[in-house]
Parts: structure tokens; C-alpha cells; sequence
């Protein structure tokens, strides 16, 4: 089996491509680092605002260690919070996280894991780790991006969720104190940069609109999957564009 993939410029040595410069491990530690560290300090909001949502310190510490995706555990204890039947916020944070799901197929291709540690490997399959490792110009170092991004990330997330909990048991109401504002600024944090194209601003507005729009109406934890609809909403109404535009250049005199 060759362990080489020409479509994405990367060659299966560790070296770079031809055409391109490899990157040196140290600089790919040193951007995997600071990105794991970055994000793996929110974990303390997430466990502020998973005791403030009533969850024990075991349930609140079991979430990061199992789930491991941060919009999908903000989206859960935010349903919880508002009073959400407990499937339907699950339901809510699945369907947030099925995008990890995809990002596993592409970095599959890309860092070609031995299948005993792809289990493993699966379980670091994130935002973060796919952006480092995409990021890299060729396998060894989206290896060790992905690695590096993922260790640190997992080790900081649950330990900074542990002492968010904690704080917020010896704080107790943490709304007095505004913490409970502390989860959905965080989400909106990590969300706000990945909206570069204006498909995906169009489809988060759309999200934004849907989801505060039947807030007053809805049980908690509905307005979410509902929200859900913007994005095959938006790729719908583009697919429309897209064959109106086809029609008329076929019908245009030539």
C-alpha cells in the first residue's frame, strides 16, 4: 500500500513535496502548543458553566474526558441549563459535533495511521487538531501537528474543566458572579474565526436567527436542532443560484 497521496502535495517520507520546503519540528510543536494551550484554558469556562447548569463534579469531568469537542459539551449544559429534556440537548451537541465525522475522513488520507491507533486517534479529531495538521506542508508534520495539538489540548482541556468545577462548587451561585455568561462568550470565541467565507457567515446568521427566534417559543434545547436547518437551507438556496445562473449563460445568444 503506498503511503504517498499526490492529490494534497504531500509525500509519506516526512519530507516536503516537491516544489515545497519542509518545516521544522520545532516550529510545528511550537504552533501545535500554542494552539492547544489557547483553547484547552476555555475548558475552565465549560466547567463553570457545567456546575452552574447542575451538573456534578464527576458528570461535569466525565463530558471533557468522553465527548472531547467543546461546542458540542457548551451546547449540552446550555440546554440542561435552560430546562432542556436531557435527549434533546443530547441531541442537540450530536448533531454539532457530526462535523468531526468528516474532518476524520480527510485526515484519514492525510495522516495514514497504523489501524491499531486510529481508535485512538479518533478520539483527537477536532477543530483544532484538523486545522493544525491541514496546516502542515507534508505527513510527518501534520503527524506531529496533529500529536502535539491533541495531546495538549486533551491534557489542558480536562484539567482546566476540573478546576472550573471546582471553583464554581466553592464559588455556588455563579450567576451571581456573571460566570454563567462565561459558556456561550467562550463558543461564540472559538466559533467567530472559522466563518471566513460568506456561505458559512450567511448559514451562522441564519443559525443565530432561528435559534433566539424561537427561544421564547420552544422547549430549551429545540431551538438548536432547529438551528441545525440553516446550513442545507443555505446550500439549497445556492444549488438554486447555481442552475439559474447555468440556465440563462445556456440560453444567452452566442
Amino acid at each position: 500500500m503506498r503511503d504517498d497521496h499526490p492529490s494534497d502535495g504531500r509525500d509519506g517520507s516526512g519530507g516536503a513535496a516537491a516544489g515545497g520546503a519542509g518545516k521544522p519540528d520545532a516550529a510545528v510543536v511550537r504552533d501545535a502548543l500554542g494552539v492547544g494551550v489557547a483553547v484547552g484554558l476555555s475548558g475552565f469556562a465549560f466547567g463553570v458553566t457545567s456546575a452552574g447548569a447542575g451538573l456534578t463534579l464527576l458528570q461535569t469531568c466525565v463530558l471533557s474526558l468522553l465527548v472531547f469537542t467543546g461546542a458540542s459539551q457548551f451546547a449540552l449544559v446550555g440546554a440542561l441549563a435552560g430546562g432542556g429534556n436531557p435527549f434533546t440537548a443530547a441531541a442537540g451537541a450530536f448533531f454539532l459535533g457530526t462535523r468531526n465525522a468528516f474532518y476524520g475522513l480527510r485526515l484519514s488520507q492525510l495522516l495514514a495511521l497504523p489501524r491499531s491507533v486510529k481508535p485512538f486517534a479518533a478520539q483527537w479529531v477536532i477543530d483544532e487538531t484538523t486545522a493544525v495538521a491541514l496546516a502542515q506542508p507534508d505527513r510527518r508534520s501534520a503527524r506531529l501537528g496533529f500529536t502535539v495539538t491533541g495531546l495538549a489540548l486533551y491534557l489542558l482541556w480536562n484539567l482546566t474543566t476540573l478546576l472550573g468545577a471546582l471553583g464554581a462548587e466553592a464559588i455556588g451561585d455563579t450567576a451571581a458572579w456573571g460566570l454563567d455568561a462565561a459558556g456561550p462568550a467562550v463558543f461564540l470565541a472559538l466559533l467567530a474565526p472559522m466563518l471566513r467565507t460568506a456561505t458559512e457567515r450567511a448559514t451562522a446568521g441564519i443559525a443565530v436567527l432561528l435559534g433566539l427566534g424561537l427561544l421564547p417559543v420552544l422547549p430549551a434545547g429545540v431551538p438548536v436542532l432547529v438551528a441545525a436547518l440553516a446550513a442545507p437551507a443555505v446550500l439549497w438556496f445556492q444549488g438554486r443560484r447555481a442552475q439559474k445562473r447555468s440556465a440563462a449563460h445556456e440560453k444567452a445568444p452566442r
